[in-house]
C-alpha cells in the first residue's frame, strides 16, 4: 500500500527487494535506484539507530524539527559564496561534475515519515560529505566514502557498496585504494564527529578549513 510516495512491505517482500536491488546494483553500479532501494529495505535498523542520535543531539533535534532538504532552490545561494567558504567548496564540486542536487531518487520503503526523512538526508548529504573529505567521484573515492558512511550509519548497503566496489576495481586501484585509502576511511569515519547530527546548510558561510576541523575531519590522503 502506499502512503505519500512510499510503499509498504511484508518482510518476504522486502527481502525480494533487497536481493533484486543488490543483484541489479552490482550488475549495474550507475543505478542508483535500485542502490537506494537496498539501503532502505536493508537499513531500517540502522536508520532508527541514527534518528535516536539525531534526537539526542541539539543540533540534530534542529536537523528533524525543520528537515532541511539538499535541493537546488533551497542550496543555491551557495554559488553566491566566498571561495574560502564550506558553500562554495560544495558549489564547485557540485558544478565541475554537472551535478544537481535534485537528482536524488525518491524514499519508497521507510515504514515512517521521520525515518523517510532520515533516509532522504542521508542520501542528499552524500556530496557535502564528498567536499568535507576531499574525495572524487571515481570508483576509488566512492568506495573510500561508502567506507566512511559505514563507520558514521552501519548501513549493511554500505558494507556492500564497498565489496561491490573492491570486487570492479583493476589490479592498480586495488592496490592503490588499500595502500592509500582504506585504513585512512576507516580512521576518518571512527575519528569525526557524528555527521548526521550536522545542519550542513548553516555552515555554508564559514571557512572549509574551520569546518572540517569542527567536524574533526581528516581529508583524504594526497596520493603521489
Amino acid at each position: 500500500m502506499i502512503e505519500g510516495g512510499r510503499i509498504r512491505l511484508k518482510t518476504w517482500q522486502q527481502a525480494a527487494v533487497a536481493v533484486g536491488s543488490a543483484v541489479g546494483a552490482l550488475l549495474d553500479p550507475r543505478r542508483a535506484d535500485l542502490i537506494a532501494a537496498l539501503g532502505e529495505t536493508t537499513g531500517k535498523p540502522a536508520f532508527e539507530r541514527v534518528l535516536q542520535r539525531m534526537k539526542s543531539c541539539p543540533e540534530g533535534r534542529s536537523v528533524l524539527l525543520e528537515r532541511p532538504r539538499v535541493l537546488s532552490a533551497k542550496v543555491g545561494h551557495a554559488w553566491d559564496l566566498p571561495a574560502n567558504t564550506f558553500g562554495a567548496a560544495y558549489a564547485r564540486f557540485m558544478g565541475s561534475r554537472n551535478f544537481s542536487p535534485d537528482d536524488r531518487p525518491p524514499v519508497r520503503f521507510m515504514d515512517t515519515d521521520e525515518l523517510a526523512y532520515v533516509a532522504m538526508r542521508a542520501r542528499e548529504v552524500h556530496d557535502f560529505w564528498h567536499t568535507l573529505f576531499d574525495l572524487p567521484t571515481n570508483l576509488i573515492g566512492e568506495t573510500a566514502l561508502k567506507v566512511i558512511e559505514f563507520e558514521q550509519m552501519q548501513l549493511p548497503m554500505c558494507l556492500l557498496s564497498v565489496v561491490g566496489g573492491t570486487a570492479r576495481f583493476s589490479e592498480k586501484q586495488r592496490k592503490l585504494f588499500y595502500q592509500h585509502y582504506f585504513s585512512w576511511a576507516v580512521r576518518a569515519g571512527m575519528r569525526c564527529t557524528d555527521l548526521m547530527c550536522v545542519y550542513y546548510e548553516r555552515h555554508f558561510h564559514e571557512d572549509l578549513e574551520d569546518v572540517r576541523r569542527k567536524l574533526q575531519i581528516i581529508p583524504a590522503p594526497i596520493v603521489p
